[in-house]
């Protein structure tokens, strides 16, 4: 993975990238951008993956895809519903309260954890596990440079312990009943293709179906609710022991089981 900058970078920008080089270890190499597109920085360096330095985001390039970067995303038109008086179907389902731990398993780029760091308030503790590398690394520093002025947002942000590793591991590793909620949001099952969020993160996120022994060690660590997220048409649910369902969307439902 090549690591550049945009266009006459300033020396933080510079430093910001030399260091996400370092981060990602021997993958990853600093390219000077120079005057050079991105095509051109491939066409020399023959390496097709680009992590991006702009002024004020951080984006991933691969290939023709739309590039990948840290937004709020819905979380930002959820938070303000929140601060209305309105529900959030998820937040009601999950049953969040202010003060709760909550464990976002499968955080990708962290609209979800968002929303519960925000209904947990500042006395919650939200940790989001993010397997993969970029993902997470793009997570870690969206959460942590975002800057919004819906009150209330950016704190949220930066209340989420973002953790780069294997849900599973850390699952069995938890004490029993250490959580109120374990969320998981996989890639699903049975895709849905008019998302061009997803698009952007398919290929890079960890795509493997849901363990059976990831469910269980959530249910003996959560003291109230396990939450799966999936196609509504989804097997998972079944094969997953999740038997009260609730549609959210004409395409998306959540599994609870109650802890």
């Amino acid at each position: 993975m090549l690591i550049t900058t945009s266009f006459d970078p300033d020396d933080i920008l510079s430093r910001k990238a030399a260091a996400a080089a370092a981060h990602f270890g021997p993958d990853a190499r600093f390219a000077p951008r120079g005057r050079m597109t991105l095509a051109q920085l491939r066409e020399r360096y023959g390496d097709e993956d680009i992590l991006l330095f702009a002024k004020g985001r951080v984006e991933f390039h691969r290939g023709a895809q739309p590039p990948l970067f840290f937004h709020p995303s819905m979380s930002l038109i959820r938070v303000k519903r929140l601060r209305s008086g309105e529900e959030d179907p998820l937040v009601r389902l999950a049953g969040i309260r202010p003060g709760d731990r909550i464990i976002d398993c499968t955080a990708g780029l962290g609209s979800d954890a968002i929303v519960f760091a925000y209904a947990a308030g500042e006395q919650g503790s939200i940790t989001a596990l993010e397997s993969a590398a970029v993902p997470c690394y793009l997570l870690q520093q969206g959460l942590a440079a975002y800057e919004s002025d819906v009150p209330g947002l950016e704190a949220a942000m930066r209340r989420i312990e973002v953790l780069c590793c294997d849900h599973l591991s850390y699952l069995q590793a938890l004490e029993a009943g250490s959580a109120d909620v374990i969320y998981f949001d996989p890639m699903f099952r049975k895709p849905i293709r008019e998302s061009s969020s997803i698009r952007a993160i398919r290929g890079l996120a960890d795509d493997r179906a849901l363990s059976e022994q990831a469910i269980a060690a959530a249910r003996r660590a959560a003291r109230r609710a396990v939450i799966l997220k999936e196609h509504r048409d989804s097997g998972e649910f079944a094969r997953l022991g999740f038997a009260e369902i609730h549609r959210s969307s004409s395409k998306i439902a959540y599994g609870v089981i109650r802890c």
